[in-house]
């Protein structure tokens, strides 16, 4: 695919419209099929940024690491950190030069194999492997993410890399994970970017690969999705798989259909790693936009109050996502996700700043503050939220316990807990 060639965007099985990108002035472009146009359906599909018109809409004001100057809800759907790493790897052995990849020629690989709804046309062609393996995933894992060998070897052979790309690359974040679909009769297990039926149970799992330390992540996640369900907080069904990688259902994949999806970050165009527009408040200004119902405001008080009081302080704009109905073309709070410490439990961090502001502040976040938000926007009874989470620390405890979390790790976690009342 040239450089600058154009790709189409579906999403619900229409064509949205086009997308170009001139890789020199880093500009890219969007215009809209105006047939769907004329249809009158998902008018609010893209809330923000995409103007319902027809002439061709150009933007060059995403140009930055996060959103490589295509517009921000295209950009959710290309890989993050750890996906890059894997297509990286994959390219090479398939002797192809990763900077030589447009961002456009990604979204073409992400095909219809992306978190959401959304799809990209033409898609590169990818051979379907049904056979997965998630032992045998993780060691080749192991094997690229240290570096420790030739990625060109014998030993990463191409069925190897492909099937790890295929599902290594779509997912968001910095920690290695794939995507699987078990059946629900059978439980064989399925590369995820193959089916998305009712017959299956779609799932994003965290891989634990370092055996070599003394606590493991994705316990420590479990244990903080245990405390959170047992708060009511909304969160998708989630289990530990062999009793060390952390899986949870895909709240993208639901009743035998593809679910659109957006987060904070590629709906507004806020860059998640600026300071200067990640705060608690900006997502309730963004939840009131949406005019989503307001038992979700109240949820998202609920799970503020849950990250501060456990010390969740990844809590960025990319880790608040929103799901669309298509049948009543409005918005809701998707469910919670990595919920966890975040943090190196055996470092001594002097201060620890959040992502999301609250008032302002990173730090020294005090009960003022807090009220201060649930005023703006009418919280029901915020102290009872308070202290029904601090309570929970107990249940947490017990959670980590039982999980077999070291105590050093426990008490090293609980140091950073906060209590306001």
């Amino acid at each position: 695919m040239a450089k600058n060639n154009l790709i189409d965007l579906y999403c619900f099985g229409n064509e949205i419209g086009k997308i170009g990108f001139d890789e020199n002035q880093k500009k890219s472009f969007f215009q809209y099929n105006s047939a769907f146009l004329k249809t009158g359906l998902y008018k609010n599909l893209f809330p923000l940024i995409f103007k319902q018109i027809d002439s061709t809409q150009v933007f060059s004001q995403f140009d930055g690491e996060t959103f490589r100057s295509l517009p921000p809800m295209l950009a959710d759907s290309l890989p993050d950190m750890f996906g890059n790493i894997i297509f990286k790897t994959w390219l090479e052995n398939a002797r192809q030069d990763f900077r030589q990849i447009s961002v456009l020629e990604q979204l073409a690989y992400v095909a219809n194999r992306g978190m959401g709804a959304l799809e990209y046309k033409p898609s590169k062609n990818i051979s379907q492997e049904t056979s997965i393996n998630i032992d045998e995933i993780t060691e080749v894992l192991k094997e690229v993410l240290d570096n420790k060998r030739d990625t060109t070897a014998k030993h990463l052979d191409s069925a190897a890399l492909l099937n790890i790309f295929k599902i290594g690359t779509s997912a968001g974040g910095a920690r290695p994970k794939i995507l699987i679909s078990e059946h629900k009769v059978s439980g064989q297990i399925i590369s995820g970017d193959l089916d998305f039926s009712d017959a299956y149970n779609h799932y994003l799992v965290k891989l634990n690969l370092e055996d070599e330390i003394e606590y493991s992540k994705e316990k420590i996640e479990y244990c903080y999705y245990l405390t959170a369900i047992a708060m009511e907080i909304e969160m998708m069904p989630s289990k530990l798989i062999d009793y060390k990688h952390f899986a949870t259902l895909r709240f993208d994949r639901q009743n035998g259909k593809k679910q659109h999806i957006l987060t904070a970050s590629g709906m507004t165009g806020w860059d998640f790693k600026n300071p200067n527009v990640s705060s608690y408040e900006n997502l309730f200004e963004l939840a009131s936009f949406l005019k989503l119902p307001h038992r979700e405001i109240d949820e998202l008080f609920k799970r503020m109050i849950f990250n501060l009081v456990f010390s969740n302080t990844d809590d960025h704009l990319k880790n608040h996502s929103f799901i669309y109905n298509e049948e009543t073309d409005k918005w809701n709070l998707a469910p919670a996700y990595d919920l966890t410490y975040s943090l190196n439990p055996f470092m001594n961090y002097k201060r620890t700043s959040r992502a999301l502001s609250i008032n302002g502040k990173r730090v020294d976040i005090m009960l003022n503050d807090i009220l201060q938000i649930a005023e703006k926007y009418t919280i029901k009874n915020p102290k009872g939220t308070i202290e029904a989470t601090q309570n929970a620390i107990e249940l947490w405890n017990k959670n980590a316990n039982e999980l077999d979390i070291p105590s050093r790790v426990i008490n090293s976690i609980k140091k950073d807990f906060k209590v306001f009342l």
